[in-house]
């Protein structure tokens, strides 16, 4: 057993590796900015929690005291500014702290890149970071993977809603460049064995699933497990990088900010050129998935809604990340507000299951055109639109999306905070709350929705007095809806459980008329048996 530190535990990989290192035997401790985000986690209580950021040397060094093995999954595809000297410095706050300390391994899950090639700068920058890494000092592997297949992937859904939102694709010149897919499943199983490796391995290995594709095949690989024509493609020469990543923002949930890192990855062929990892790392027993079985197994994931974890847990770029301050007005913030109330038969249960359940698929409970409209101009200026959805549609988690809001705060059955995440000239939230009837002698439940709005100087007051109108529809409809929906939903279970009783009892035997005969004792012989409990059944 190895004690191991774990960076980037509330992303898509770090997410799905943590729980997978405890069941390997490991004692494991994460590093997250918001230790809130990894609250609801199922395996939150198998897990040590340290709170921190890794801009910050102290935070670092306290991570990784008493470890053996850090993980360094951390990466800055959705942040903007100059990411790449900030994904350098938090790597070299690693790397120093982790030499100090007297760790016996750092592990990077990098990207698959050719040689001697200009790359992108998000790929460049990946490099960088494994280079970094490997000149620390401490025995480190870089295990260097191209796009990941599974649910919940930014490239499994970039390739998903394009395949499925267009019946003809026009795509890049490099539409015709090779690639290397590999399973999440097989990436998990090399970053899991790559903690019991001995000091004397170091160094950067390709890894990658056993289908060599164009990325027009990846896209028709899809289309034939999704039960859909194949598309065709026509590579066009004026479709830049620039052009394409907007063109993905538009159709895929997606956002550019992401989807300009992904598109730029595909600029050159990216294959595994070397197969050394099979030496210090022999692949999975049953061999590795291939694409087209990769993909069916994401689609049924993603189906069923066990979508262990999702690349919408990369915060949008620029998206605020402080909290809803407790007092705002105390300390001189301005502070512009929409209040509903509704007082409804409705359990609080009832009421709660509707809230959990809002976003995603369910919508807004609102003026559906309106969102819509809404969400395409945030996609237009790069914000994130209304199409990421939601991780679960029935449960939430602290630090899960839902549209263009996150989760800020949970009391589950009582309270829902989000946060937005779209562009505003300010800070927004949303807030439901649950409580029982103010009568504390009858049954139901007291409604209360808040939206807040924190204004940025006179454009975020323009913003916020220009759409009170629209307010004035959007919510009003929303605290009515949300409330009808709830009741009808307890009428719908209680005239089911009515029929359900109603069945119960027509299905009961009648009662046999007593015939004056004298019991014996016995029965006849195709008499058949009471079944047991049958009275409580009927009751």
């Amino acid at each position: 057993m190895s004690r191991i530190l774990v960076t980037g535990a509330t992303g898509y990989i770090g997410g799905r590796l943590a729980p997978r290192l405890v069941e390997a035997g490991h004692e494991v401790r994460v590093l997250a900015r918001d230790a809130g985000r990894l609250r609801d986690v199922p395996w939150a209580d198998a897990v040590e929690v340290v709170q921190g950021d890794l801009t910050s040397p102290d935070d670092v060094r306290r991570a990784v005291e008493g470890v053996d093995v850090v993980y360094h999954l951390v990466h800055a595809m959705a942040a903007g500014g100059d990411f790449a000297a900030a994904e350098l410095a938090q790597a070299q706050h690693v790397a120093e702290a982790a030499k100090a300390a007297g760790v016996g391994r750092i592990v990077y899950l990098s990207g698959l890149h050719p040689e001697g090639e200009r790359l992108s700068k998000h790929l460049a920058s990946r490099v960088a970071v494994g280079e970094a890494l490997l000149a620390s000092g401490v025995p480190t592997i870089v295990l260097e993977a191209g796009i990941v297949i599974g649910s919940g992937s930014a490239s499994f859904e970039m390739i998903r809603h394009l395949t499925e939102v267009l019946p003809y694709m026009p795509a890049p010149r490099w539409v015709r460049n090779f690639v290397q897919p590999i399973a999440v499943r097989d990436v998990l199983h090399y970053l899991v064995a790559a903690a019991d490796l001995p000091p004397e391995v170091h160094g950067a290995y390709d890894i990658g699933g056993p289908d060599v594709l164009r990325y027009g095949q990846v896209m028709n690989g899809y289309a034939l497990e999704a039960g859909l024509p194949q598309r065709p493609i026509a590579p066009l020469p004026v479709l830049t990088p620039w052009l394409a990543s907007q063109w993905v923002n538009l159709v895929t949930p997606v956002p550019r900010a992401i989807a300009m890192p992904l598109i730029g990855s595909l600029l050159h062929d990216c294959v595994v050129e070397e197969r050394r990892i099979d030496a210090i790392i022999p692949p999975p027993a049953d061999g590795l998935q291939g694409y087209r079985s990769a993909v069916r197994l994401a689609l049924a994931r993603e189906r069923s809604g066990d979508i262990e974890s999702s690349w919408r847990s990369a915060s949008a770029e620029g998206a605020p990340a402080e909290p809803l301050p407790s007092d705002p007005r105390w300390s001189g913030a301005t502070v512009l507000e929409d209040a509903r109330e509704r007082v409804t038969d409705a359990s609080p249960a009832a009421v709660w299951s509707v809230v959990e359940g809002i976003g995603g698929d369910r919508g807004w409970y609102s003026v559906p055109l309106l969102w819509s409209l809404r969400g395409l101009a945030d996609r237009l200026v790069g914000g994130v639109g209304l199409r990421r959805g939601r991780r679960d549609p029935v449960r939430l988690r602290e630090g899960d999306v839902v549209d263009w809001w996150r989760v800020e705060r949970l009391e589950r059955g009582r309270m829902l905070r989000l946060r937005a995440e779209m562009k505003v000239p300010g800070r927004a939230w949303i807030e439901f709350r649950v409580d029982p009837h103010p009568d504390g002698d009858t049954d139901g439940t007291r409604y209360r929705q808040r939206a807040i709005f924190l204004p940025s100087g006179l454009t975020g007051r323009l913003y916020w007095w220009s759409l009170v109108p629209a307010h004035g529809v959007i919510f009003e409809a929303m605290a009515s809806r949300i409330v009808a929906a709830a009741e009808e939903a307890e009428s719908a279970t209680s005239l089911d459980r009515e029929a359900g009783e109603a069945r119960a009892v027509a299905a009961e035997p009648a009662a046999a008329e007593p015939t004056g005969a004298e019991p014996t004792g016995a029965e006849p012989a195709d008499a058949e048996p009471a079944a047991p409990g049958r009275e409580e059944r009927g009751r």
